[in-house]
């Protein structure tokens, strides 16, 4: 089962509060928050679509981009002993951690 939604592009994550009896989400990918939830599934889907056309609208008017944009670097803090593996692992393949370490996380996203 997928806890992922998405409606015109954007992806939000929802969960269930047992406690108030409540799906609720969170947009992915954006630099503001915007939540959204529902009773009922029914109500959750309803309430994600009026808040990505309320976010689009907003950002439009604003001028500034709906969506984040990622600048394609990533960084890891990583313990020393790790590095050196991962080093070692990418020189056997006869690559650089960089392009190693691409390969990897495309094969776990399945890009």
């Amino acid at each position: 089962m997928s806890d992922l939604m998405e409606y015109k592009g954007f992806k939000a994550r929802v969960e269930y509060s047992a406690d108030d009896e409540v799906f609720f989400g969170r947009l992915l990918g954006i630099e503001d928050i915007v939540t959204f939830e529902g009773k009922t599934v029914r109500e959750l889907k309803k309430d994600m679509k009026e808040a990505v056309d309320f976010h689009i609208e907003i950002c439009q008017r604003s001028g500034k981009a709906a969506n984040k944009l990622y600048s394609g670097k990533v960084l890891f803090r990583l313990p020393s002993e790790l590095h050196a593996k991962i080093a070692e692992a990418a020189a056997r393949k006869g690559k650089s951690i960089n392009e190693w370490g691409k390969e990897i996380l495309e094969s776990a996203v399945k890009v």
